[in-house]
């Protein structure tokens, strides 16, 4: 019988949601949150349109982008480590869409016995500044019984928070190179607190 792990991180960036949703919602942007030594790349992208984003005023809120909406498939491959020498290949499917506010993504096929991740945005002051909240929480089973347990107290979760550890140092350099081409355009940056009265 196998056992599901639950694991969630949470991390905030100065950015708008609708700009960081919009980010996780192109795949061809997920190699960009790999480790180099992984050589991840795409093997092969189904995009399924989602629904129309929602209107929205401000330059920044309504950034546009290839999105994958539920049913869309992406298959990946990357070297499990640096001494691997046959890449992993990895299928996944997107399973739940809602603008702005969460997508999840679920294994096909790949090295785990199952893994789903939702990706949750939300708009949060930290420090007196507005910007977004980024909740990450996956549920997994790892193969081969015992043996998968062990894996796991060895190595498999301590890789796991490594790799998003990563994730979120790369996004906020990636997010504030993205922003300042918004800023030169005359979008608004969530900076300083905002009149919410309004």
């Amino acid at each position: 019988m196998r056992h599901r792990y639950t694991w969630s991180t949470e991390s905030w960036v100065p950015w708008p949601p609708a700009l960081v949703f919009a980010f996780f919602a192109n795949p061809q942007n997920l190699p960009l949150l790999s480790p180099p030594r992984q050589k991840m790349r795409i093997e092969e992208v189904k995009i399924v349109a989602p629904p129309p984003a929602p209107a929205t005023a401000d330059a920044m809120r309504g950034f546009h982008n290839v999105a994958a909406g539920v049913g869309s498939a992406i298959t990946l491959s990357f070297r499990p480590s640096r001494i691997s020498l046959k890449r992993t290949t990895w299928e996944a499917r997107i399973a739940e869409f809602v603008w702005n506010q969460h997508l999840c993504d679920e294994q096909v096929r790949g090295p785990f016995a199952f893994w789903q991740h939702f990706h949750r945005v939300k708009e949060h002051a930290h420090q007196g500044a507005w910007g977004t909240l980024i909740i990450d929480q996956i549920a997994y089973e790892l193969p081969l019984g015992p043996i998968g347990s062990l894996a796991h107290a060895l190595f498999v979760r301590r890789r796991i928070e490594q790799m998003f550890a990563y994730r979120q140092k790369r996004l906020a350099e990636i997010l504030a190179r993205t922003g300042k081409v918004f800023q030169k355009a005359g979008a608004q940056r969530f900076s300083g607190l905002k009149d919410r009265s309004t």
